[in-house]
């Protein structure tokens, strides 16, 4: 794979404290993408913000504020994981669809691949700057937009199941999926959105643990041992 867009959720940078940050798993995140990176891999990195904003539970304020303050708080993921890497040696940039002062730079497809042909990591944030769209359809349609290879997603548990690990001990964990299938038994992969365009589009996917060891290496140069979503 030459280029690859990665999935973080904000909750699984925040580890056992449940919120803000886990210095030593975004340390070792950014180990991995570096190895990728000395390997000539192209890498864009989407960060969710439920380590700071889940907006969804309730009716307190309106819903269009309620996701204005969740792209806000990708944003702040995305300044703060961008500056880690800068401080493991790496060349960092944070792109979003809407200005924020000089804190971050305009997203265009022509200004990522200036980045990209720099040995740049691109931090996409602000979702795609309207509510009512989650941060898994931002990542697949910028995914899409600077024709990525494979959108790579790393969350709490290991791949994909036909019921929640957590809550069905016998749950059946997936090794390979179409995404027709994804969208056909509803599983919560990405959100339907999200799932009709990458299906639309022809983008696939590999969903894996984010504690697994190497594991983004893994998913791009190695064994890999998560759900491969095909097109």
């Amino acid at each position: 794979m030459k280029r690859i867009l990665l999935k973080l959720s904000g909750e699984a940078l925040a580890g056992q404290k449940g919120h803000g940050f886990d210095e030593g798993i975004v340390r070792r995140v950014g180990g991995e993408i570096l190895s990728l990176r000395k390997e000539g891999v192209e890498v864009a990195i989407v960060i969710g913000g439920g380590n700071f904003w889940r907006g969804r539970t309730g009716n307190e304020i309106d819903r269009t504020k309620s996701d204005q303050i969740g792209m806000l708080a990708t944003i702040m993921n995305a300044i703060y994981v961008s500056d880690i890497f800068r401080s493991l040696g790496m060349m960092t940039s944070v792109l979003t669809p809407f200005q924020c002062g000089s804190f971050t730079k305009l997203f265009s497809k022509d200004r990522a691949n200036k980045y990209f042909s720099k040995g740049i990591v691109i931090f996409f944030a602000g979702g795609t700057g309207h509510p009512y769209f989650s941060t898994d359809t931002g990542a697949v349609l910028r995914a899409v937009e600077i024709e990525a290879d494979m959108l790579l997603l790393a969350k709490s548990i290991d791949g994909v199941y036909d019921s929640d690990p957590k809550e069905n001990p016998d749950a059946k964990k997936y090794d390979t999926l179409s995404i027709g299938e994804v969208v056909e038994k509803g599983l919560k992969v990405v959100d339907l959105t999200a799932s009709v365009l990458a299906m639309e589009n022809k983008l696939p996917m590999r969903v894996f643990g984010l504690d697994e060891a190497n594991g983004i290496i893994n998913a791009v140069l190695g064994d890999f041992h998560g759900t491969e979503i095909t097109v």
